[in-house]
Formats: structure tokens, sequence, C-alpha cells
């Protein structure tokens, strides 16, 4: 009775988690997606002028216009290439889906950000609950996991293994299959979709799980490139469980 409770327990919690996140991205999307179009037609028709008056644009003109373009870079608006590219959103529900994940991991690659006063009130109340229920998701994760390396550890034991030598073997097994996982195979992943070096994928994914998030390289954000739906809500699955498997290490 207590595992089935247990277990049940684990499955609200992870099912909890995640309606948390879908809620957060939905209104995020809702909250910010009017306001990024808006900016989106200053930019074109910033541009738009620019094109025509080039020419005849004094000194202070002209670095007024690259004010105004570092800015809007600076809220994730790039005004290269056709019209149509200001179709896309950067608030999409894959991109807030995983931005709602940044905030709760506290990554915070800070390329991503609410620039609306509504956007930011709910950020602030949305990280102060979903911090802490960021936390005990890893928590139960590393529990699960923890299992797992308690049955390997049982079953070294029934084959005549010391105790020190099972603690060394289920660390290491652990460990290397984490890298494998969480490190190495996502690195070639990002290398295929991304178009980055191998290195630089390893680079982006440690970066990420250790919540450094500097945020020079993130996924999603390359011009022209096409990327499948959800993308970014896979990378974003990709980095709770990674977080998992971290704090387990911890905890080993």
């Amino acid at each position: 009775k207590a595992m089935c409770s247990g277990r049940l327990q684990t499955a609200l919690l992870v099912a909890g988690y995640f309606v948390y996140l879908l809620v957060g991205a939905a209104v995020f999307q809702a909250l910010e997606r009017t306001a990024e179009k808006q900016e989106k037609m200053a930019a074109a028709q910033m541009k738009e002028a620019f094109l025509q008056n080039f020419t005849q644009l004094t000194v202070a003109e002209m670095e007024q216009f690259m004010k105004n373009l570092i800015e809007a870079i600076q809220n994730g608006v790039y005004p290269v290439g056709n019209e149509s590219q200001f179709e896309e959103s950067n608030w999409d529900f894959s991109n807030s889906f995983f931005f709602a994940g940044t905030v709760v991991s506290t990554i915070g690659y800070g390329t991503l950000h609410p620039k609306t006063a509504g956007g930011q009130i709910f950020c602030v109340f949305f990280a102060l609950f979903g911090i802490p229920l960021n936390i005990v998701f890893l928590h139960h994760v590393g529990k699960m996991l923890s299992l797992l390396c308690k049955k390997l550890g049982k079953f070294l034991y029934e084959k005549g293994m010391r105790k020190k030598k099972i603690k060394f073997l289920t660390l290491l097994f652990f460990l290397a299959t984490g890298i494998l996982v969480f490190l190495c195979l996502p690195s070639v992943f990002f290398q295929i979709t991304e178009g980055w070096s191998y290195s630089e994928g390893i680079y982006f994914a440690f970066i990420t799980l250790s919540t450094i998030g500097f945020g020079d390289y993130v996924v999603g954000k390359q011009s022209g490139r096409k990327y499948f739906s959800y993308y970014r809500v896979l990378v974003a699955i990709w980095i709770l469980f990674g977080l998992a498997w971290i704090a387990l290490l911890f905890n080993l």
C-alpha cells in the first residue's frame, strides 16, 4: 500500500508539474504575443525608412538608428530577411513552454524575457511558486532513479561483490550512462539541428544542465533554419530530466 501510495503521489506531482508549465506557457503567450507583433511592425518600419533614406542620414540620425536596432535585437526582434519572418513569433507555444522551463529551473538564458507589465508581474509569481515546485519535482525524480540504483546494488551484492566496490560501480554506471544520455547523444542532435560543432553542442549541454545559462548558445534561434514543431518543448523536457540526473549524482 505504501509503495502504491508513493507511486500515486509521484505520478500526481509529475502531472501537476507539467500542467503548471503548460498553464504558464499559455499565459506568457497570451500576455506577450501582441506586444511582440507591435515591436516587429515598428522594427520593419524602421528598416524600411532606413533603406529609403540611408544616403541622406546625418551622423546623429545614424546613431539613433543603431540604438533602435540594438534595442530591437535585445528585445528578441531581428529585422532581417523578408516580411514573412516577422510572422514567426518568439512567443509561440513551443518557445513559451521552453521559457517557462528555464524560469523554474533558474537557468535564465536572457535571450527571451517578458516585456509587458503583465508578463513581468506574472513571471514573478510564476517563478515564486514554480522554483520550489521544480525542486520537489527533481527530488522525487531523483528518488525514483535512486531506486534503480538500489536494485542494481542489490543485484551486484547477491553476486557476491563487496559493498565498497558496489558503491563505486553504481556511481560509475550512473555517471557514464548520464554523460551518454544527457551530454553526448544530445550534442549530436544539436549538431544536426542547430548546425553547431560537436564541441559547441557539449558546451551548450553542460552550461545548460549546470544552470549557468550564459545565453551565448540557445536552441531554436538560428535565423534561416527550419525547426520542427515542439522542438524547444523536447529540449525543455531534456533539461528537466537532465537536472534530475545531476541531482541524483549529488545524492550518490
